[in-house]
């Protein structure tokens, strides 16, 4: 028998309140379980994994043979298909026990889809945390029958029992957050990559591709290392130039991930004035350079507007939005693409990029959520870059 497993899982606060859910359908695409599970306090990508466990241990149990699973989180999809590796700790354990499920199918595979294609899991993660957050305890909100313990969870069963009395909650959509967002925030951590020989001499640095400098390489895993402590990241995608790829490598080592790289996330092209420095820019054209200082339709020679630069910016946003919805990815790339980002978030006009400075290796954070409200969290901040 062949069975369809469509699983999500959430955090708010990531970590933070957290609940995965799991729909199992038949060939038929009729639903044969309904799987509402209260993980506690986890990261979005544990409660994710939970999803996957609980659907992988009941499709066992009803019998079936070939399993096909589908899912929003393209860190579990890639991870369970044997391209990614999996470092987190909690996330391994967690894999280990599917893994064990899986080898008892003749079958699985595994399909990354839209987040708006995983409603019924996503609603269904919510109503887990939802009833968490009404003091609910760890297990599985509804069972339909005794035998619904995830593999692997020597005191879920145990949980459970204290969910008796929860299953008749509501889930009614109410805000997340004090800004009144009813969904869960799409969590942009803007890493700016490391120096560069021409960053040291302060030079325009736009299309060029220079390397890391040692010292470049030194923030990039210093940058690292704090990702990876916090972890609960679900990709890393990286501006294509080398400067941003360098640094993007040494984060998806310590997170467990793969880079994957976005040409929305290049820096301003900043034509000839590309590796000149702001005295030979404003020499070589007095004039020019100074109308480009007030004007952002203003283009350098053979360049881009910063107009035009944030035109290209936002729609790799907004793409980013759609395909990581309601996930924490980290984007590495360049002074023009994070303050483009950032003004978004902060509802700003165009000259605000102008008031904003961001150091090198530098984090900020903003969030996105999908009925409309955005938050900055974090701007420019260096704490991680301890003295050598």
């Amino acid at each position: 028998m062949k069975v369809i497993i469509e699983a999500d899982g959430g955090s708010r606060g990531n970590p933070g309140v957290a609940g995965s859910g799991t729909v199992i359908y038949d060939a038929n695409n009729k639903i044969l379980r309904e799987i509402s599970y209260i993980v506690g306090e986890a990261t979005n990508n544990v409660a994710e994994y939970y999803g996957l466990l609980n659907g992988l241990a009941q499709a066992k149990k009803l019998g079936a043979t070939d399993v096909s699973v589908r899912m929003d989180s393209k860190l579990v999809v890639e991870q369970m298909s044997g391209r990614w590796k999996i470092k987190h700790p909690d996330m391994k354990e967690l894999a280990l026990e599917c893994q064990k499920i899986m080898r008892t199918f003749n079958t699985v595979e595994f399909e990354w889809i839209p987040r708006n294609k995983n409603a019924a899991a996503d609603a269904l993660a919510n109503k887990a945390m939802d009833a968490r957050e009404q003091g609910a305890e760890p297990g599985f909100l509804e069972r339909d029958d005794a035998d619904t313990t995830p593999a692997g969870s020597s005191n879920a069963s145990d949980n459970a029992a204290g969910t008796a009395g929860v299953e008749q909650s509501s889930a009614k959509t109410c805000p997340t957050s004090w800004n009144g967002a009813t969904s869960q925030a799409t969590r942009l951590i803007l890493l700016r990559h490391g120096q560069t020989p021409y960053s040291a001499k302060r030079l325009y640095s736009g299309l060029s591709d220079p390397e890391l400098t040692d010292l470049g390489l030194w923030q990039a895993e210093q940058a690292a290392r704090r990702l990876g402590e916090k972890g609960g990241v679900a990709a890393v995608i990286s501006s294509p130039l080398r400067r941003c790829t360098q640094t993007a490598e040494a984060c998806a080592r310590a997170l467990g991930v793969e880079v994957v790289t976005d040409s929305g996330l290049v820096e301003m092209d900043f034509g000839d004035w590309d590796g000149l420095s702001f005295s030979q820019a404003f020499e070589s054209d007095p004039q020019l350079h100074s109308q480009w200082l007030k004007d952002v339709h203003t283009a350098p020679p053979g360049g881009e507007s910063l107009v035009s630069a944030h035109k290209r910016i936002k729609k790799c946003l907004n793409e980013l939005l759609r395909t990581y919805q309601g996930q924490t990815i980290v984007l590495v790339s360049h002074v023009t693409p994070i303050k483009s980002i950032l003004r978004v978030a902060l509802d700003g006009n165009a000259s605000m990029v102008h008031r904003m400075h961001l150091d090198l290796a530098s984090m900020s954070i903003a969030e996105f959520y999908s009925d409309g409200p955005t938050c900055v969290r974090l701007l420019n901040d260096t704490s991680h870059l301890k003295v050598r």
